[in-house]
């Protein structure tokens, strides 16, 4: 997940001024955010201040940011005609303050530390698009999927094609790394997974593909179908905190993995905190091809100092 929020002091006084789409949209403090856990957290690599909504505005679709409710679309897609009238656009002019902030970060960034690029899987915008926001049990979503399937591919796969593109571009921009976020995947089954969202996550990780950098897939809830997440495509498969570590490499085989640590760790006393990372670089036992990592995001009322100590024993380990 992006690794600037709400739990940093230096994130939060930027944010009494400028709306998060304000950030977003300026590369010169996109740049400055995206630095601030290196220089704070001493982290391995960082990740471009952005989010994954932003392709929503030239898709149209009325992007806007609600205080304490997050996201919110004035004209969320209902209907066939709606995913018919999505337009087509040109991603270095319509995003390309996302690909001037890679590059002013590269430039700011010491030289040993990557940068990594991202985009939105097709299901978790689709679920956005749909539902007008974020949602606990996309019933819209699913409604959408279930009665109208040939809109439903339609829409993913246009969004697969944006969010490849854009992938790509972000590594022709200087990205040394691509992570592909379906954060929301994980309230399907598996059939559902392989039918209606699979094939468009494998081609937007395709087409992500061919900029031939590492691909991160990343997902939360996977464990019922990790086998066939793994299978879309990517590099390096992300697991949350729902399955142990070498449980999950058990079923994806020769593939490097990144997890897992359960965010609300960072709440827990130091001793706990401690076991849990232990615990974790314990399973991976210095295997080749681990990026220690939490399940998802950092919680926004984390203490900073706990995110630091986290990094500094995951380097002593």
């Amino acid at each position: 997940m992006r690794q600037a929020g709400r739990y940093m002091p230096q994130y939060r006084k930027l944010r009494e001024r400028h709306s998060i789409l304000d950030l977003c949209h300026s590369p010169e403090l996109a740049a400055e955010v995206t630095l601030q856990p290196v220089e704070r957290l001493g982290v391995d690599a960082a990740i471009v201040f952005a989010d994954i909504l932003l392709p929503f505005e030239p898709l149209r679709l009325g992007l806007g940011f609600q205080a304490g409710e997050g996201p919110h679309l004035d004209r969320p897609i209902r209907d066939a005609a709606d995913v018919e009238r999505l337009p087509s656009f040109d991603i270095d002019a319509e995003l390309g303050y996302v690909l001037d902030a890679i590059r002013l970060a590269r430039r700011a960034l010491p030289v040993d530390v990557p940068l990594i690029g991202f985009a939105g899987a097709p299901f978790t915008l689709a679920s956005y698009a749909i539902e007008g926001g974020a949602s606990r049990t996309f019933t819209k979503t699913k409604r959408f999927m279930y009665q109208t399937p040939d809109a439903w591919h339609l829409l993913l796969s246009k969004l697969a094609d944006v969010v490849g593109t854009f992938l790509a571009a972000q590594a022709r921009a200087g990205a040394h790394a691509l992570q592909l976020f379906d954060s929301w995947v994980g309230c399907l089954s598996p059939d559902d997974y392989r039918t209606y969202v699979q094939p468009h996550s494998r081609k937007a990780l395709s087409l992500a593909g061919k900029s031939q950098v590492p691909l991160i897939h990343f997902g939360t809830g996977t464990a019922t179908f990790l086998e066939d997440f793994a299978a879309a495509g990517g590099d390096v498969i992300s697991i949350d905190w729902r399955m142990p570590l070498d449980a999950a490499w058990s079923r994806i085989g020769n593939r490097a993995i990144q997890g897992n640590l359960e965010p609300a760790a960072l709440l827990a006393p130091e001793p706990e905190r401690s076991r849990q990372v232990s615990d974790i670089l314990a399973r991976a036992g210095r295997r080749p091809g681990h990026i220690f990592n939490l399940g998802h995001g950092v919680l926004p009322e984390t203490d900073v100092a706990a995110v630091r100590a986290v990094v500094d024993l995951v380097h002593g380990g």
